[in-house]
């Protein structure tokens, strides 16, 4: 009897398994990141009435809205996992601080500038929008410096703004001083360093699996 044999592909199956496997874990840890810093941030907004929610909304201990948390958490996978796909595709690697101690920097700059839109006091909303717009772009230059992390982050937060202007219009909240179609106006510069901050997440964890995978790849 003649034995049949089936080419064998366990190990292409289980790099297609295991990065698919990266993928999950890593959006999913992307969307915890983004819960938290959405409730963390939107807690210095509610305490300083930048935002108000209605009061039969507001139903958990952090005194937000229950659907902002998820909607933050959601919009951060797609962007940290977007970020390296879209340096992959154009083929330019970001190889700015790659480490660790300077996304941690990032993070914390980012939670300075929302504190600074939330705590200091301005002689007008001019002055903070355009204090807000040079520290958002200072966080880019210090921290991304690419072109596709400017270009994603600029339309993601006109993407952002504009949607906020519709929640706002259709009456899910509202802002305290609205001076720009129903927002404030340094909202868009928020975005924009949110969406900074969440792409080197994305990247710092996309590198660390391509390291890990490439190390197994080695040792096999």
């Amino acid at each position: 009897l003649s034995k049949v044999t089936t080419p064998s592909r366990g190990p292409y199956i289980a790099v297609i398994t295991n990065r698919n496997t990266n993928l999950v874990i890593r959006g999913f840890m992307l969307f915890s990141i983004g819960v938290f810093l959405a409730l963390v941030l939107n807690l210095l907004q509610v305490q300083r009435n930048v935002t108000l929610f209605p009061p039969d909304v507001i139903s958990s201990i952090f005194s937000s809205a229950w659907w902002v948390p998820p909607c933050c958490g959601t919009a951060s996978a797609m962007i940290g996992l977007l970020y390296p796909c879209i340096d992959s595709r154009l083929g330019e690697p970001h190889k700015f601080k790659r480490e660790w101690s300077s996304v941690m920097r990032c993070v914390a700059v980012f939670v300075g500038i929302n504190h600074a839109s939330a705590k200091v006091d301005f002689a007008n909303n001019v002055q903070l929008s355009l204090t807000l717009a040079a520290l958002s772009i200072g966080l880019w230059w210090t921290f991304d410096r690419s072109r596709s992390g400017f270009g994603l982050g600029v339309v993601i937060a006109l993407l952002a703004t504009l949607s906020t202007q519709l929640l706002v219009y259709n009456g899910v909240f509202q802002y305290t001083s609205p001076d720009f179609l129903y927002i404030r106006s340094w909202l868009p510069c928020i975005f924009f360093a949110g969406v900074i901050t969440m792409g080197n997440i994305g990247r710092q964890l996309a590198l660390y699996e391509c390291k890990r995978m490439s190390g197994k790849t080695h040792q096999d």
